[in-house]
């Protein structure tokens, strides 16, 4: 695998860092700044709504800039975002921080998955994919449960401190890594941009992504809160059991490109969202179980990230079927996809905490990946119908 690969794989384990380590810190930001558990966790909502806006919009305003030079100008604005939450006095401005990363990860992940596809031939296309979002599980298994950590001991703040040291790292290995000559698309015209945000088949596929991490979301928001309150461990172990999930989701992310590779993307993902529809369900009555809680969630890790590659190549193939001069643009909007699944899973989870209760959360999501299984299956059937097909 190319070099390149390992520059955006450092970039995307800064950013996956970021992302997900606000989740370890849900109870700590709100004792610390005085809001409640749900304000607290719609700042990872708020984040993926940025995130949802940067991807499609952003990528298309940056078509004709250097891919390089466009890496590492989004690292930059990473980094900056972050010494902004560091330096955040109150609630709004760790806001305005948080949106302000969130534009840059939507633009960075769009661009990644197009550059990763076209360095490799395309029979390793989930496999690439696979490694440069490895950098997410990896920030899973170490970014996040060691950010956790730091909240817990010195204060939320250090942590984004800590998370701008990864962004400067990242900003020198894309300027040594990444090459001058990276291939870049056409840039898509106005009608090419409209056909990726209407044609059916894609549509179809951004609600897939959606619904699949909205799912996950909705428990996983506010797993930090439910180790705690329901299954009776501590905080110093919640970040070893962040650690413990880390480890399972990067086995999952790997294992979920090379089912994709050897099976195609709908059979891959018909298994994986069939598998953790049930593991949400079995999590619903295990939550309170000490133990069995653990035992549950580390297994949920396998799957609940092994989507990712599968979702990410096969919206690149469809958009290259359907919509050929506008792939980047269609692949930043299954990055916002993902976000608005992860804002619209968290707001879920959030209001479920508000009203039912922190332990109604796992069964609400599993109905929600349910239903994105449903359509996988029916995008299936599509695929090997082509007269059928939507569009």
């Amino acid at each position: 695998m190319p070099l390149a690969l390992l520059a955006l794989t450092i970039s995307a384990f800064a950013i996956g860092t970021t992302e997900f380590v606000i989740v370890g810190l849900v109870p700590t930001i709100a004792e610390q700044l005085g809001v409640s558990l749900p304000s607290a966790g719609l700042l990872v909502s708020l984040y993926a709504l940025g995130v949802a806006v940067g991807a499609p919009v952003l990528t298309a305003l940056t078509g004709k800039v250097p891919r390089k030079q466009l890496l590492v100008g989004l690292m930059a604005l990473f980094t900056a975002g972050n010494v902004l939450a560091w330096l955040a006095p109150g609630y709004e401005t760790l806001v305005v921080a948080r949106v302000l990363t969130g534009l840059a990860h939507g633009v960075f992940f769009s661009i990644g998955s197009t550059i990763a596809t076209s360095l490799v031939s395309k029979e390793k296309a989930a496999s690439a994919i696979a490694i440069m979002f490895g950098g997410l599980t990896v920030a899973l298994v170490t970014g996040v449960p060691l950010g956790t950590f730091i909240g817990q001991h010195f204060g939320w703040r250090e942590t984004f401190l800590a998370v701008s040291a990864l962004g400067v790292i990242s900003l020198i290995s894309s300027l040594i890594l990444v090459p001058k000559n990276i291939p870049g698309r056409a840039v898509a015209g106005l009608k090419a941009q409209l056909n990726v945000l209407t044609h059916p088949r894609l549509l179809m596929i951004y609600a897939i992504t959606a619904l699949g991490y909205g799912g996950v979301f909705t428990a996983f928001t506010f797993l930090a809160p439910m180790m705690q309150s329901l299954a009776g461990f501590s905080p110093a172990a919640v970040s070893w059991i962040l650690l413990g999930y880390g480890v399972s989701v990067a086995v999952g992310n790997i294992w979920g490109g090379k089912l994709a590779d050897r099976h195609g993307a709908v059979p891959a993902l018909k298994f994986i969202f069939a598998a953790l529809a049930l593991l949400l369900l079995v999590f619903q009555f295990t939550a309170s179980i000490q133990y069995a809680a653990l035992a549950t969630v580390l297994v949920m890790g396998i799957f609940a990230f092994g989507n990712v590659p599968g979702l990410q190549v096969y919206v690149v193939q469809k958009a290259e079927q359907y919509a050929p001069d506008a792939v980047d643009v269609a692949s930043g909007l299954n990055i916002a996809a993902f976000n608005v699944g992860i804002a619209m899973g968290s707001v879920i989870g959030g209001q479920t905490v508000a009203h039912i209760g922190l332990a109604q959360t796992p069964w609400i999501g599993a109905v929600i990946v349910a239903v994105a299984l449903v359509l996988v299956s029916l995008s299936g059937r599509l695929d090997s119908k082509p007269r059928l097909a939507l569009g």
